[in-house]
């Protein structure tokens, strides 16, 4: 299993780059994955996002669909992209220090 370092703490990483372990996510790691990402701040819709794909995670064992993340969170599908362009679930759950919701290719 890969090991990353991000914000200074090594963690494991799947082949994709989500964290293998949600539990060890900060708020300073979603910060430099955001960036990694694209994403140079994260505002309080990013903040109602990534929080609301960590609860549901944490509820369910995997993350939102863009679907249920659209219904569920209160944030609207178009405002999701402008906010994680180039697929909103797949970074939000990455930022977010959770594996990728299932459904998402």
């Amino acid at each position: 299993m890969p090991e990353k370092i991000i914000a200074g703490k090594t963690v494991n990483v799947d082949d994709e780059g989500y964290l293998v372990d949600y539990k060890e996510w900060t708020e300073e790691m979603a910060l430099e994955i955001a960036r990694a990402e694209g994403i140079e701040e994260l505002t309080d819709r990013h903040l109602l996002v990534i929080n609301f794909m960590r609860a549901e995670f944490e509820a369910n064992g995997t993350g939102p669909s863009i679907r249920r993340l659209n219904k569920k969170s209160g944030v609207p599908t178009k405002e999701l992209y402008q906010l994680f362009p180039g697929g909103p679930a797949k970074k939000a759950a990455r930022i977010a220090g959770i594996t990728k919701p299932q459904g998402c290719v």
